[in-house]
């Protein structure tokens, strides 16, 4: 797991995801090239998403939309585009991923259309309580610190998980002597040493760690046979299964879970409660299900949208140093 910005010197577990100089450069570069101007920043641009899923509009929902909005019909909606399959630039450069995906819909139960615009994710909640943006939405972690500030609405849960061949089946539990692919600075590289002490502490071989610098090489590394299984952030174990064509797959229970939520200012409460009346006839349609089916992160999904959720002391801290936000 990994996360910009930390407390106290230790990143924070939001969006498992790895951060470092160079994927930031590289994000600044390709905000440029959406928004084609000089003197670019990379921040608070706005962004064209892919084509919104299909849904009806439920009038009773969309008439408590803060006026402001509803007068509009646009809701403006911040994102950090550069945590795969959540939220990223596809190829033609468009916003795309599970995230958009699911909010759009979750827009149109409320008659209202998504204006996207980019920031950098420790400029978005600061941007939602100013009134800069209406929501955030960029995987970020539910905790006790935010929900002081803002509102959040839960809409899907991450954690870790494994994958494997299927003809080279991996137990997370009992992986002592395998060679395991993770990713450099993320919190798996820390779970894999704890385990890997209790093997050598029982009298059994060591897990040994392969780590590498990008997301995408550890699922080369294992379907190449270079490794027995992968270890990273369940949306992104889940989308790597999806996209291997049946390659790899799943193995053992995700682990180290929180809850992602939309950010919405302090004071905007029942709007937040129109959002997860919303998400829940997703729900009852099917919507939800097939959006993250989609993009192979359903291992994630919940049935109570909730704001504000009691968040369990254990979840408010990083479980180790961890990327993302």
């Amino acid at each position: 797991m990994i996360h910009r910005s930390g407390d106290g010197g230790t990143p924070s577990p939001d969006r498992f995801r790895r951060l470092g100089d160079m994927r930031a450069m590289a994000w600044v570069v390709a905000l440029c090239l959406v928004v084609g101007t000089a003197g670019c920043t990379g921040k608070d641009h706005g962004a064209r998403s892919a084509p919104a899923p299909s849904t009806t509009v439920d009038s009773t929902l969309a008439a408590q939309v803060p006026a402001p909005i509803r007068s509009a019909r646009t809701i403006i909606v911040a994102t950090d585009p550069i945590y795969e399959p959540s939220e990223f630039l596809a190829p033609d450069k468009a916003l795309t991923g599970f995230d958009v995906d699911l909010f759009n819909a979750v827009a149109g139960k409320l008659a209202l259309k998504t204006q996207w615009r980019t920031a950098d994710f420790d400029e978005i909640l600061p941007g939602v309580a100013a009134g800069t943006y209406h929501v955030g939405v960029s995987s970020f972690t539910v905790r006790k610190g935010r929900e002081a500030q803002v509102t959040m609405v839960s809409y899907f849960t991450a954690g870790t998980e494994w994958a494997a061949r299927p003809d080279t089946p991996v137990d997370p539990e009992n992986a002592c002597g395998r060679k395991v692919a993770v990713q450099s600075s993320t919190v798996q590289v820390t779970d894999l040493a704890t385990r890997s002490a209790a093997c050598t502490g029982a009298g059994k071989p060591p897990i040994q760690a392969d780590e590498y610098l990008k997301q995408a090489d550890l699922a080369s590394a294992v379907t190449g046979g270079k490794d027995d299984a992968l270890v990273a952030d369940s949306p992104v174990s889940g989308y790597a299964v999806k996209q291997s064509g049946g390659t790899l797959v799943l193995v053992g229970r995700m682990y180290q879970t929180v809850r992602y939520g939309y950010v919405l200012p302090k004071v905007e409460a029942d709007f937040g409660q129109a959002l997860a009346r919303a998400l829940r006839q997703l729900m009852a349609e099917g919507t939800y299900a097939a959006i993250l089916t989609k993009w192979g992160v359903d291992s994630g999904a919940i049935s109570d949208p909730t704001v504000n959720p009691v968040v369990a002391a254990s979840t408010t801290a990083s479980p180790s140093p961890s990327p993302g936000p």
